[in-house]
């Protein structure tokens, strides 16, 4: 094995050994880290960064991004209080969170596809704009709104066999989504679209309406990510999802997914935001400022990004020495 495809290996596992060696120094540092409550605080604590991280890795996955999630998912739990007013029902309560975030995702695919924008930053910041707006404009003083169904209270902040339940909500949404990347040809569609554009538009692949789609799931997760948060906190309120749209970009590339598109799988999405989630609980546990904790995030966010240029760097030459020796 040369040096280039040891260190493309060891670049592929690098966030996974990263966020093992990471638990292994915090549990040194800490002895509260590893007890199962805290454990438990941390898989609840980063529920909703990882659902609505798993949406914006299949945008990044297809070259693009998406800055309205916040705001999407502020938006979406406003909704979902409004809907409680209206009618005490877990499930008119969470199809009004799901619907809202899916069809902000639709308002940004089908602007940034057939509006032929140069690029979906342009409208996703707008809609996080509007949806900020719509939110404190809908939400009852302009506030948060208390009260959510018994089902949504639980979804968010019951726990069950040790674990939260907003947990096994995070592995329905990665099983789903791994069966629409894996497994389906959608996934291969998708794949090809954040690879190689053009060669996918040559062979025949509804580039525009894969795009479509990848955004409105996008909207669902953030949707998803609303029920959770909304019924942790039992309430709705426009002021949630605050930098959302930054955590879950940071997750997705701390996870080791690439800005260039066409690589990467939801277990990048789920790795970052766990890592995030472990480095916030153990600076908490030692005691260690808030405005710390941003510089420590920044930072991880500056190393991922170096390690997939050295990546992007190792394959170029990879492919250079199998080339030459063909």
């Amino acid at each position: 094995m040369t040096a280039v495809s040891l260190g493309l290996r060891l670049l592929s596992v690098g966030p996974l050994l990263i966020l093992f060696a990471l638990i292994v120094v915090i549990s040194f540092l800490t002895p509260h880290f590893l007890k199962p409550g805290n454990i438990s605080n941390i898989l609840a604590q980063t529920a909703v960064i990882a659902i609505v991280a798993m949406g914006q890795h299949l945008v990044i996955l297809t070259r693009g991004i998406d800055l309205s999630v916040g705001a999407n998912l502020a938006l979406a739990t406003v909704i979902g209080a409004l809907a409680y007013r209206v009618a005490d029902s877990s499930v008119v309560v969470i199809l009004a969170m799901v619907v809202t975030g899916g069809l902000v995702g639709a308002v940004n695919g089908i602007v940034y596809v057939f509006g032929r924008l140069p690029h979906p930053f342009i409208i996703t910041l707008a809609t996080l704009s509007v949806c900020r707006g719509l939110a404190l404009e809908f939400a009852v003083g302009h506030t948060t709104m208390r009260g959510m169904p018994d089902f949504v209270s639980s979804l968010g902040g019951s726990w069950i066999f040790g674990a939260p339940n907003s947990f096994f909500v995070v592995f329905g949404v990665a099983a789903i989504l791994l069966v629409l990347t894996r497994m389906m040809v959608w996934g291969r569609w998708t794949y090809a679209v954040g690879g190689k554009p053009e060669a996918a538009v040559q062979m025949g692949i509804p580039v525009r309406w894969v795009l479509v789609s990848a955004y409105v799931i996008s909207g669902l997760c953030a949707g998803i990510g609303a029920v959770v948060l909304a019924g942790r906190t039992q309430a709705g309120s426009p002021l949630y999802g605050n930098l959302l749209e930054l955590d879950t970009i940071a997750a997705v590339i701390i996870g080791g997914a690439s800005f260039l598109g066409g690589r990467g799988h939801i277990g990048h999405a789920l790795i970052g935001a766990v890592m995030i989630g472990v480095i916030r609980n153990a600076l908490n546990l030692l005691g260690v400022d808030v405005f710390f904790q941003m510089i420590a995030i920044g930072l991880v966010i500056v190393i991922a990004v170096e390690g997939d240029v050295l990546r992007n760097h190792l394959e170029a030459r990879a492919r250079t020495m199998q080339a030459g020796r063909a």
